[in-house]
């Protein structure tokens, strides 16, 4: 029964006169989306609404699953648009869209069980808006006439204002539009409207959860792994790129960097201490990655590190991590502890990829007791041991880069 639906959006409500450059945004997101959907669809923004208008059959669960996933959508609301033909026909119209959306309701000619069986009733609320102001009845009329047809025609029903089991909405406009339903989109602003950034992307829970919430302010992702064969697997690797495209579900199509990372590993491992490990190779890692990031037009990096949760995650093995970037480095899991990152993962299904047990190179070389507190002084003058080849080493690295353009 519905052929259209009105796109609701939050923060871009209140983006004053650059508005319309958000919307217009929104819904080129929204196309893109559908084009991975059956049928055809108009999309058109009008008058501080944005509808998408079906021109063909479609799946309505595959189409609202697919905007679930835009960015900057707050309430995907399916609608029933019927012509101004006089109130009574409008009357008409409202009888048999609850009788269609609520089948169970019990009316006066029906035995058909209600929707609530404990209380004998469903209790509605009207809230109708009058955007053509030429209409003869203003928004508080609408609703106490309609309220009088709804009760006359399912007398079980009674008007509650406060919690209403169904809460219809009638929006007076070129056409009239019915909806009840308001299905939650997952918010934030749409994509490409924040600029890029660089994800580090391991095959950990954290880090497709930092770049899923970066992409949820409307900043367009890529993403660099550091692989390391033959110490991690081409199955390893595949991982990363079935992350990616959890990533690229929301955020649209992601470019991978893989970079074959093994050569340095094994030169830090041979010229610095052991217990520094993981913070030089972390260094270098970030001295790639904002490389690449420059190179792309990227304006910052994006990690999924969380204060305490691993030796490298201290505050004071951030700060030496940090010391080697000129650019912004964003971490939005800073703060979260791992349940709460594991929540994410679940909600956006990136969690069981991973916890698939294939090794990413951060976990083959990491020492029995790494430092936690590392002396910046020291590390920089242990990385001295590093001079005779790491230029070169990070030159060979960067001419591995190999570029997988990731979609979901």
């Amino acid at each position: 029964m519905y052929k259209s639906f009105l796109i609701k959006y939050a923060e871009i409500g209140v983006k004053g006169k650059n508005r319309y450059l958000f919307e217009e945004a929104l819904v080129k997101q929204i196309k893109y989306a559908l084009k991975k959907t059956e049928g055809e669809f108009v999309v058109r923004r009008t008058d501080g609404r944005i509808y998408v208008d079906a021109q063909s059959e479609f799946d309505f669960d595959e189409v609202t699953e697919s905007l679930r996933k835009v960015f900057g959508i707050s309430g995907i609301c399916p609608v029933v648009h019927v012509e101004d033909e006089g109130f009574e026909k409008l009357g008409q119209d409202v009888v048999r869209y609850i009788g269609e959306t609520y089948p169970d309701i019990r009316d006066s000619q029906s035995e058909a069980r209600v929707v609530n069986p404990q209380s004998g009733f469903t209790t509605f609320k009207v809230a109708a808006r009058r955007a053509r102001k030429n209409y003869p009845l203003n928004s508080m009329q609408i609703n106490e006439e309609l309220g009088g047809v709804i009760l006359d025609a399912y007398p079980e029903m009674r008007v509650d204002v406060h919690n209403p089991d169904i809460l219809l909405h009638v929006e007076i406009r070129d056409k009239i539009y019915l909806y009840s339903e308001i299905i939650p989109g997952p918010g934030g602003m749409p994509v490409g409207t924040g600029g890029k950034a660089m994800l580090l992307l391991s095959g950990g829970i954290d880090s497709p959860v930092a770049g899923w919430m970066i992409a949820k302010r409307g900043v367009k992702i890529d993403a660099v792994y550091f692989h390391a064969p033959p110490y991690t697997s081409e199955r390893a690797k595949q991982k990363v790129v079935d992350l990616a495209k959890k990533v690229a579900a929301y955020a649209g199509p992601v470019w991978l960097h893989v970079i074959n990372f093994t050569d340095i590993q094994l030169y830090i491992y041979d010229k610095c201490p052991h217990d520094e490990l993981t913070i030089i190779m972390r260094r270098y890692m970030m001295r790639i990655a904002e490389h690449i990031a420059r190179e792309t037009d990227c304006l910052g990096l994006i990690t999924g590190e969380s204060i305490g949760q691993v030796a490298s995650q201290t505050m004071a093995s951030l700060a030496a991590t940090n010391e080697v970037c000129t650019m912004p480095v964003y971490r939005p899991l800073i703060g979260f502890d791992k349940m709460e990152i594991v929540d994410i993962a679940e909600k956006i299904d990136s969690y069981e990829t991973s916890i698939l047990p294939y090794e990413d190179c951060c976990t083959i070389f990491v020492a029995k007791h790494p430092v936690t507190k590392p002396n910046l002084n020291i590390i920089k003058r242990h990385e001295q041991n590093l001079q005779e080849g790491i230029v070169e080493l990070v030159k060979k690295a960067l001419a591995t880069d190999e570029v997988i353009v990731v979609q979901s």
